[in-house]
């Protein structure tokens, strides 16, 4: 910097640095410049690499090339950000598997060393790079704890002096097996993004909980027909699906890949009334008045929601059914629904939002001159309703809080922003 610069209290900022000559010990203070976007380290006498490399968290380039390396750290495996890691010309024989974990490398540079045949003939492949990854990813012991146990978030406490109804709700977006691919989710194993592994974890999961009603998004046609119907009808359930709109237009064989939302309840606390379901797209072309928006960005997304109208049997009571027996029907409307993913299409979310919660009124309305059949008015707060969804936005967002708005709606989003995990 210039002198001016210095009085002017402005400070220097360096992201790369490049240490090349005849060095064979690089000196602890390195790893503190944690700031270092690149790092040049090639054509040295460098012997080994220590750990600690790992605190250079924000390393985008790393060139470890012409050095007289015989080993990597493990800890390699940590720097996940990393785009090029070169280690041409060196005398390494293996590869820690840790570097399997780099899933946004792009570049792995390896020639002239003394790698093994199977190594060599991966990475030799076209797509090396990310076939190498992939088998070293694949071949790593994981030695992960287990997920936190989910916290049951309780609404009221029940006044235990008379019947009252008590029931539990989980909400889950399963992961659709086309959608859990390498590509989307790097940093998982090929064997823990496999459906029949993936399935397994899901259903136990599904059946610790043991909640009276189920609400599972990304639910592929062919799995909910025949696994989790038949496997949670085994377990006192029953339910319904939908797939989204676009299945309407497939064969039998692709349909049976298209996913979509189901509603599962116990069937020894409820009955079913009646199956609602709710198309975006067509409530788009509907309500579109001539609006391009709404004809270009929103009737093209063929997401869905699906209620489920459901009558209380006594069972659903604590402290004993209710002495009127007509007052153990108690209706209660569930939906669960799965909003357009895109980030760009946030005004497509919240118009999704909105016309569901609109269907979902007229929905109430209707059922409750069914229940209410003596009523001159529909009375939409006598029919408590249940939200559960994905609606791939953040807290703060106008579609997760715009529900919030109708009184007689209770809103269950556990999965407002999602990452991908796995254990073993």
């Amino acid at each position: 910097m210039s002198a001016e610069d210095i009085n002017a209290g402005k400070r220097s900022y360096w992201p790369e640095l490049e240490i090349t000559g005849t060095i064979r010990n690089l000196s602890p203070e390195l790893w503190k410049l944690q700031h270092l976007t690149s790092l040049y380290l090639n054509d040295n006498n460098l012997s080994r690499i220590p750990p600690e490399i790992c605190r250079l968290e924000h390393l985008t380039y790393l060139d470890l090339s012409s050095n007289k390396l015989r080993s990597l750290p493990a800890e390699l495996g940590d720097m996940i950000i990393l785009r090029e890691l070169l280690l041409n010309n060196n005398y390494l024989r293996v590869l820690p598997y840790e570097l399997g974990k780099l899933f946004q490398l792009q570049n792995l540079g390896l020639k002239g060393n003394p790698l093994s045949a199977e190594i060599l003939s991966i990475y030799s492949e076209p797509n090396g790079t990310q076939k190498l990854l992939t088998y070293m990813l694949d071949h790593l012991t994981v030695n992960c704890p287990q997920p936190e146990p989910r916290q049951w978030v309780v609404l009221e406490q029940p006044d235990r002096s008379k019947p009252i109804a008590v029931f539990t709700v989980m909400c889950y977006n399963v992961l659709c097996d086309k959608y859990a691919t390498r590509q989307i989710y790097g940093y998982c194993p090929s064997w823990a993004l496999n459906w029949e592994y993936r399935r397994k974890g899901i259903m136990d999961e599904i059946r610790q909980y043991a909640a009276d009603i189920l609400s599972l998004q990304e639910v592929e046609t062919d799995q909910f027909f025949n696994f989790f119907l038949p496997e949670l009808q085994r377990d006192g359930y029953d339910g319904i699906f939908s797939p989204k709109s676009r299945a309407k237009t497939m064969g039998e064989t692709e349909r049976k890949f298209v996913d979509g939302c189901a509603i599962f309840y116990r069937t020894s606390k409820f009955s079913l009334v009646k199956k609602h379901l709710v198309e975006f797209n067509q409530l788009a072309m509907a309500n579109a008045e001539g609006s391009d928006n709404m004809l270009n960005r929103v009737m093209t997304k063929d997401n869905i929601g699906l209620a489920a109208l459901l009558e209380t049997k006594e069972a659903i009571f604590d402290n004993g059914a209710p002495a009127d027996p007509a007052a153990a029907r108690q209706p209660i409307l569930i939906c669960t629904a799965h909003m357009h993913w895109d980030p760009e299409f946030c005004d497509v979310k919240l118009i999704q939002t909105m016309m569901l919660m609109s269907e979902l009124k007229t929905i109430a309305e209707e059922s409750s001159h069914s229940f209410r059949p003596g009523s001159h008015a529909p009375d939409v707060n006598s029919i408590p309703t249940l939200l559960c969804g994905d609606l791939n936005s953040l807290p703060d967002s106008g579609e997760a809080n715009f529900p919030a708005t109708f009184s007689c709606l209770l809103c269950v989003f556990p999965k407002l922003y999602e990452r991908l995990y796995f254990w073993r």
